[in-house]
């Protein structure tokens, strides 16, 4: 279900953007699964722009903190739905390392959403 939630929108971005990048580099499956998030969510080419624009000059724990924020401000479910994309995300890569896990843990506590509401809802979706 697509969410029309700037700030949803935004905040997606931020925390993909970290998970995909927090090895060093992104592989083509990672690649795939972005546009995916993307065109599910009807996230925009011209925000994907403006977005890859800003953070080229944000320090890692700048779009961190930014991305939690946007996040924070939506609704229960869109922050279900938001944690499903990236603990997918993070499984599309062949292995996930302790960073990502932290990151995606911490995420998690900050914004009061249940792991296993995550997995369960991510396993239901079946992408």
């Amino acid at each position: 279900m697509a969410h029309d939630n700037i700030n949803y929108q935004l905040g997606l971005l931020h925390l993909v953007h970290l998970l995909v990048t927090v090895d060093g580099h992104i592989d083509d499956r990672e690649r795939m699964a972005i546009e995916a998030i993307r065109k599910e969510e009807n996230i925009s080419e011209q925000l994907c722009t403006e977005f890859e624009k800003k953070v080229e000059t944000m320090k890692e724990q700048e779009i961190y903190s930014a991305g939690i924020n946007l996040i924070s401000n939506c609704t229960d479910d869109e922050r279900l739905a938001a944690f499903v994309h990236l603990y997918k995300l993070a499984e599309a890569d062949a292995s996930i390392s302790n960073k990502e896990v932290r990151f995606l843990l911490y995420g998690l506590k900050l914004n009061n959403v249940s792991f296993e509401d995550v997995i369960l809802t991510a396993s239901l979706s079946g992408k």
